[in-house]
């Protein structure tokens, strides 16, 4: 019989083919159990076809086979990270960070998932020290600008987020924290518009996030009316796009 390659593995996986790379690495581990590369490659394909639980599994071994490999270490923070453990995925993300310190994607990475595990002090202190590093990285900035904001200075994650805004060339994750950080600063009539501005350009749940976050604002300003238009969700998207609700100050 024989014996699948990683050369075949590689090139469906280039070609994104993740059943053809889930049934070939199942061939090969059969043969060679303790193949870590092989290992790796089965992960990322369960990641991308969502069988989070069995993903985890193959980072880990992974990881228990070749510990020193950074690739790995990262790809079991990832798979982590998708499945909602945010808090272990800061502490793998953590530990890349401390072995390569001047790789600021791995700091800020961290600060995300320290904000996702609802650790706003230490997202904060994560993504001040990516900013240390690398002041004009529109990624730190932005992740900055969160974490200052979940943090209660508004003042602070305006400016962060102003400059994540155009490091980032108006990226609309910016354009929210901006948004969010105007809100927290009592600019409400600004951070109205701009959800305004993101809905008409955001899909899916980014789009259902921004429009209730304008609907909480809206219900913060308006009367008796305003707030039955606002508690009936297709009403008020309508008058929302249509620009018949709005913020006064």
């Amino acid at each position: 019989m024989p014996v699948t390659s990683l050369g075949e593995v590689h090139h469906a996986f280039e070609r994104g083919d993740h059943e053809a790379v889930l049934r070939l690495t199942h061939e090969l581990l059969s043969q060679r159990p303790g193949d870590d590369a092989a290992h790796e490659y089965r992960a990322h394909s369960l990641l991308a076809v969502g069988r989070l639980d069995e993903a985890e599994q193959h980072a880990q071994d992974a990881v228990r086979l070749d510990p020193d490999e950074i690739r790995y270490r990262e790809l079991l923070a990832q798979v982590l990270s998708s499945q909602g453990a945010h808090r272990d995925a800061a502490a793998e993300f953590g530990r890349l960070a401390k072995i390569a310190p001047r790789q600021t994607t791995w700091t800020v990475a961290e600060a995300q998932e320290r904000l996702g595990a609802s650790q706003p002090s230490m997202g904060l202190e994560a993504a001040r020290r990516a900013v240390r590093l690398e002041p004009r990285n529109g990624r730190a900035q932005l992740a900055f600008s969160q974490a200052l904001a979940r943090t209660g200075d508004a003042r602070g994650a305006i400016q962060a987020a102003a400059v994540a805004h155009r490091l980032l060339d108006g990226l609309p994750e910016a354009r929210e924290a901006l948004a969010d950080a105007r809100w927290l600063a009592d600019e409400d009539v600004a951070a109205f518009e701009e959800f305004r501005s993101l809905a008409t350009e955001l899909t899916g749940p980014d789009r259902d996030r921004v429009m209730a976050k304008a609907r909480t604002v809206y219900r913060q300003h308006t009367g008796r009316a305003g707030r039955i238009v606002a508690g009936i969700g297709p009403l008020f998207d309508l008058a929302f796009r249509r620009g018949w609700v709005r913020v006064t100050p």
